[in-house]
């Protein structure tokens, strides 16, 4: 009986050490109603635990004091390396908060059953560009996990920006200039492009329309932009032969890959079904966008979707983006999933032109 109210006692006095707060923990230690044995294992696992926090708090604020210091140390000695040492840092933080946020978006889908088009505008568009920023930033990564192996990442960086990284790690006035360079080489396409539609359309049987789409061709030759009406005037050719999705020959396959800043180095049937998919997804990012509304989009985001639908919007103002995405998003509005090829064909059809400032109609 004697051990059991001892028990007890043992017992009710751990359970009221547990309830005091921190300041009183010694003091409740080293009650004489708590055995010896209990007492030295919570003395132990207190003292233990309280060490432990107090040397990662000071541990980390060493390390962050240090890293202050080499920055600072960088930015007056190295200026050209710090900016570029600064950009590789944030870019990385960058990096992790979109893997962070398209795991978020990912769980989403699974667990509330979603599909990639029921998403949000913005969710849609953060897990397209992780996605298609992870195929290049993976090997970064790797090389950059071994000691000291950032300074490697630093030199690419240095010397070959473009080619080797992603948007993240590019200065801002680098941004502007690469996506200038990528906007040239996706406009070298936009000719054999409007060549390729003029020798498809000798295989249309419908005269009136095989008519609109010459005088489409020839009108975006001549250096203007079409209307709207008159781009949807032809969407009957793009949802069957000879146009359709899935009749385009591979080389006009190819063709359009390079507007999309995808590939062609593949084989023809890769090609085809990458062209494919990345359509689909363009047409429900245009109606995630449409139930958005263009105008709640910033001036970032705005010339980001202007230059995913092929124009480069660095030198136009926010009204001219708006009124272009405009006349875009009710092109893509009226199309179905079968006439996604007029969609990339729009792309050509709606740009051509407006990337050298002509005017807007």
């Amino acid at each position: 009986m004697a051990l059991s109210c001892s028990s007890l006692s043992a017992h009710l006095s751990l359970v009221r050490i547990c309830a005091l707060r921190s300041n009183r923990i010694t003091n409740s230690l080293y009650s004489p109603y708590l055995p010896c044995h209990t007492r030295l294992l919570l003395c132990r696992q207190y003292s233990s635990s309280k060490v432990s926090r107090g040397i990662g708090r000071y541990v980390s604020s060493k390390l962050q004091y240090v890293h202050v210091k080499y920055e600072g140390f960088l930015k007056r000695r190295f200026p050209r390396f710090y900016l570029l040492y600064h950009t590789f840092v944030e870019g990385f933080k960058l990096l992790i908060r979109d893997a962070n946020e398209a795991r978020k978006i990912k769980m989403k889908l699974y667990n509330e059953q979603l599909q990639y088009k029921d998403l949000p505008y913005r969710e849609m568009e953060t897990l397209r560009q992780f996605r298609r920023n992870m195929a290049k930033a993976i090997p970064l990564v790797l090389i950059a996990i071994p000691p000291f192996a950032n300074y490697l990442v630093i030199l690419l960086m240095y010397f070959f920006p473009r080619q080797v990284l992603i948007p993240h790690f590019w200065t801002p006035q680098q941004q502007v200039a690469f996506r200038g360079v990528y906007h040239s080489r996706r406009a070298q396409y936009f000719t054999p492009v409007l060549k390729g539609l003029e020798q498809a359309n000798h295989k249309v049987k419908d005269a009136p329309l095989q008519r609109r789409l010459k005088d489409l061709c020839v009108k975006v030759q001549n250096g203007s932009t079409p209307k709207v009406s008159e781009v949807l005037a032809v969407r009957g050719l793009f949802s069957g032969p000879p146009l359709g999705i899935q009749r385009l020959d591979t080389e006009q396959n190819r063709q359009l890959s390079r507007l999309i800043f995808l590939t062609p180095h593949l084989p023809g049937f890769v090609v085809g079904r990458r062209l494919n998919s990345h359509a689909l997804e363009l047409l429900h990012l245009d109606r995630a966008l449409s139930r958005l509304g263009p105008h709640q989009l910033n001036e970032s985001e705005l010339k980001q979707a202007c230059y995913l639908r092929g124009l480069n919007a660095d030198s136009f103002g926010v009204n001219q983006c708006h009124e272009w995405l405009s006349q875009w998003l009710q092109v893509s509005s009226a199309l179905k999933e079968s006439e996604v090829s007029l969609l990339l064909h729009n792309i050509v059809f709606l740009s051509a032109n407006s990337s050298r400032g002509s005017r807007l109609h």
